[in-house]
């Protein structure tokens, strides 16, 4: 190959161009960002930077000595809109044509919105840089009722931050057990319950019916008819995978780029990496998209090795990781926590908010979760064993 264009200007695509020029890639990398940044660190948009402990430089993955080692062209600021499969054309919003000899999709996703919320002021969702920009500047000038609709990670965070600097914050959730899906009921509570641990209130099982003010924000209407008094709100209802731009393309899209476990897509010498890419996991058995910062990582490594080699082969099965800080408290979890996973905790206990619990199948351990014992954590998820591992024994 003589030409590579990564879209997507994130840490995975980052770590792609990084693992193409380790591998002895010599040849010419595009890299093309609908962001004006340069690559940042995500996490602590929702923890340190939102509370205005660290500036935007303070995120930058990269600097400008390695930048120039890696002999990359950057193109930020500009957004793909189509992939021709016939040339491996990626087309610019300005009509602009990038034609190379391998692409790579990085492009991630974007915050979902609920239906009627994109409108007020005072509404905000978190995913890029200039969210947090926007959120952390209202939230530092002291509007003191703050709304976060969603009690998932990044949810958790925010009502956290905002918490530490001092407002008055309520989480709504719909489904009954908060972050029941990647910890299960059991341990879902335990988590969660860092919020009344804090003063914050929890409300879970109900949705939101509708955002009350003119102009701005006032409040927000729950589904059985509460009213939440809000100065600010935080939708955090998840994500959507950008794919829109590879409509027509043939790279096959379900709920991300569905890729092989090699990162390959359905187009010959286009690989995806990161939030987008949903791919067979070699340890926990399943086809699906993994946001984790550690995913994005690894992930490229494959993705580099599959487009220089033109053999598609899976990394060996690493347990996924990913971590959360919330009321100073850092939440750790490996693994995946199956259907019929049952934790069992092995260190302190659950009361004082700083134990460590091993999820087993079949006797198996599949998963483990800490909560301020990153010591521990890190012993136990070298002993976790991949799905099928755990399915045969």
């Amino acid at each position: 190959m003589r030409t590579i264009t990564v879209v997507g200007a994130s840490l995975a695509g980052l770590s792609t161009v990084r693992a193409l020029r380790a591998e002895g890639y010599d040849g010419g990398i595009v890299v093309v960002g609908e962001e004006r940044h340069t690559p940042y660190d995500r996490p602590p948009l929702s923890k340190d930077f939102l509370k205005g402990d660290l500036d935007a430089d303070a995120l930058a993955l990269g600097d400008a000595d390695e930048y120039e080692d890696l002999d990359v062209r950057w193109l930020l600021g500009e957004r793909a809109v189509r992939l021709d499969p016939a040339d491996r054309s990626v087309v610019l919003a300005g009509g602009r044509q990038l034609r190379s000899d391998g692409v790579v999709v990085a492009t991630g996703a974007g915050a979902r919105m609920l239906p009627g919320t994109d409108g007020p002021a005072g509404v905000h969702t978190l995913r890029t840089l200039d969210d947090a920009q926007a959120l952390r500047a209202e939230l530092l000038d002291g509007l003191p009722r703050v709304v976060v609709i969603g009690a998932g990670f990044i949810g958790a965070e925010v009502a956290s931050t905002a918490h530490r600097l001092g407002l008055q914050v309520t989480v709504v959730e719909a489904l009954d057990v908060p972050l029941e899906r990647q910890l299960g009921r059991e341990m879902g509570l335990v988590c969660s319950s860092l919020h009344n641990d804090h003063g914050v209130r929890l409300l879970c099982g109900t949705g939101v019916a509708e955002l009350i003010g003119e102009g701005r924000v006032t409040g927000v209407r729950l589904a059985d008819g509460r009213v939440l008094p809000a100065d600010i709100v935080v939708v955090g209802v998840g994500v959507r995978p950008h794919t829109d731009w590879l409509a027509g393309s043939g790279v096959r899209v379900d709920d991300g780029v569905v890729c092989d476990a090699g990162c390959s897509t359905t187009v010959p010498g286009v690989v995806a990496v990161g939030d987008v890419a949903r791919c067979p996991n070699p340890f926990t058995g399943r086809h699906a998209r993994i946001e984790h910062w550690s995913n994005a990582t690894e992930q490229a490594r494959t993705a580099a090795r599959t487009l220089l080699s033109g053999v598609s082969a899976a990394a060996p099965p690493t347990a996924p990781y990913f971590w959360s800080d919330q009321y100073q408290v850092r939440i750790q979890v490996a693994g995946h926590v199956a259907p019929g996973a049952e934790p069992e905790v092995v260190e302190g206990d659950v009361d004082s908010r700083t134990f460590t619990a091993v999820y087993r199948r079949e006797g198996a351990p599949v998963a483990v979760l800490s909560l301020n014992q990153p010591k521990f954590f890190n012993r136990l998820r070298r002993t976790l064993v991949p799905a099928a591992a755990a399915t045969v024994s």
